[in-house]
């Protein structure tokens, strides 16, 4: 068995096993790939669970976390007593909303117990037919006061792209900052569930965040199975391989038996051949040559 295979020893054979080496690490790497986003994913998926349908907290026992919030903090459902700045609103550009892009109205309020300003998504706004660089409508939030339920979702990064006036290209609580005369709280802002009094028009609320892990468990699965198969394909064309060498090596050795089995028959066919034209007195100049040979032989014995 050790001779049969000793050529999977050869530079050829191992180069192909450090192939599938390679490609069984990267294989492994992006099924880990898969399983981090899996796990990010089940994040996303706990903290809806714990924190989307709690019972509202007020926004002074948790203005803490829209100036410093946590991962863990999304989704807290926080109440608010206040007044809009309406004449500060934002529209936020690109946004998704059941399979559509449009618009996110966001618009500064006051906190009035603790004075602070606190950015307050309203909701989502379709583009106009006629020119997608506005929305269809833009409904003006209620005037004085104003008690809001809302949940908390962290600021969103700059994405280093320009958005007309009115407008910003994602809610970059920063770059609103800049924009305003008055300080505003920049750690997080808050997505509107209902507001009271509630106006007789008013933004689409965003839809629940999605509960589907995905696919990546059987993803990552997929990767595993991939790295396993590129060593079973090793295996099986060296196993191919051995067994060609073996039906190759028996040829060779059974070539001479078969030639001299062959030159046997056809003496014996030619003996036969030479009888029969004997019995019919139809002699070949061949055979008469043989016969010849044969008496004279025979009389110098």
């Amino acid at each position: 068995m050790k001779e049969r295979y000793r050529f999977l020893l050869t530079p050829t054979w191992l180069g192909w096993l450090a192939v599938c080496a390679v490609f069984a690490v990267a294989c492994y790497f992006l099924g880990q790939w898969q399983l981090d986003r899996r796990e990010h994913a089940l994040d996303e998926i706990n903290r809806v669970v714990q924190n989307y349908d709690e019972d509202p907290v007020p926004y002074s026992e948790v203005r803490e976390l829209f100036a410093d919030p946590d991962s863990q903090d999304e989704w807290t459902v926080v109440s608010m007593h206040g007044e809009y700045l309406a004449d500060d609103f934002r529209l936020v550009r690109n946004r998704g909303h059941m399979s559509q892009v449009g618009y996110e109205q966001v618009v500064p309020f006051r906190e009035q117990e603790t004075g602070d300003v606190v950015v307050l998504s309203r909701g989502w706004l379709p583009t106009s037919s006629d020119d997608g660089s506005r929305p269809a409508y833009n409904p003006q939030p209620p005037e004085g006061q104003v008690e809001v339920i809302a949940r908390l979702k962290p600021a969103e990064p700059a994405i280093n792209r320009d958005a007309p006036d009115g407008q910003l290209a994602s809610l970059d609580l920063t770059e609103y900052a800049e924009q305003l005369d008055y300080p505003l709280i920049t750690g997080a802002y808050a997505r509107m569930a209902q507001e009271d009094p509630a106006p007789e028009q008013a933004p689409s609320q965003l839809v629940r965040p999605s509960m589907d892990e995905g696919p990546h468990l059987s993803y990552s699965m997929q990767w595993i199975a991939f790295g396993l198969l590129g060593f079973i394909g090793w295996g099986y064309a060296a196993r191919l391989h051995a067994r060609n060498r073996d039906l190759a090596a028996t040829e060779e050795a059974d070539s001479p038996h078969q030639a001299a089995a062959g030159t046997m028959n056809r003496d014996r066919l030619r003996e036969a051949k030479r009888v029969r034209r004997l019995q019919q007195g139809k002699l070949s100049d061949e055979d008469l040559e043989d016969a010849w040979v044969e008496e004279h032989l025979s009389n110098s014995r």
